[in-house]
């Protein structure tokens, strides 16, 4: 999807704020808000999350976009963002976010492809809602 953005190679930084280069490329997006993941939801996630917070980023954590070795696990280190003030949302919430309204450019013509293959479940109730809109199908209290 972005075929232009820069890979930064770490030298073994756990913590990739710990890593210079990366660092300034943040810092060169001009940008106070950011939207990340990590691998490990307990360690590259999380201790990124937290210093981003400490130099007063505003965090999105995708919860969706990181593992860990168990849900305890992955619990614990959701709490202790959140604690710090980091925003523990999953994808979903993410792209809806962004998107503002089905009518936007990215809307429901961009999006539903993407939920179509990451999200499928959500994929099939807008197809299903849509359908029932064209056909005339809808429920009672259901609006278009």
């Amino acid at each position: 999807m972005h075929p232009n953005a820069p890979f930064i190679k770490r030298q073994g930084e756990v913590n990739a704020w710990d890593n210079a280069d990366f660092r300034a490329a943040v810092k060169a997006t001009g940008k106070k808000q950011v939207i990340m993941a990590g691998i490990v939801t307990d360690v590259c996630t999380t201790f990124l999350a937290l210093s981003l917070v400490q130099e007063g980023y505003t965090v999105f954590a995708n919860a969706d976009a990181s593992g860990t070795f168990n849900a305890q696990v992955a619990a614990n280190a959701n709490d202790r963002m959140r604690a710090a003030g980091v925003n523990v949302v999953s994808q979903f919430a993410i792209s809806t976010d962004l998107m503002r309204d089905w009518r936007n450019t990215p809307g429901s013509l961009e999006l539903l492809p993407f939920y179509d293959t990451y999200l499928t479940q959500y994929g099939f109730l807008a197809r299903g809602h849509a359908a029932a809109v064209t056909n005339g199908t809808l429920l009672p209290g259901e609006s278009v």
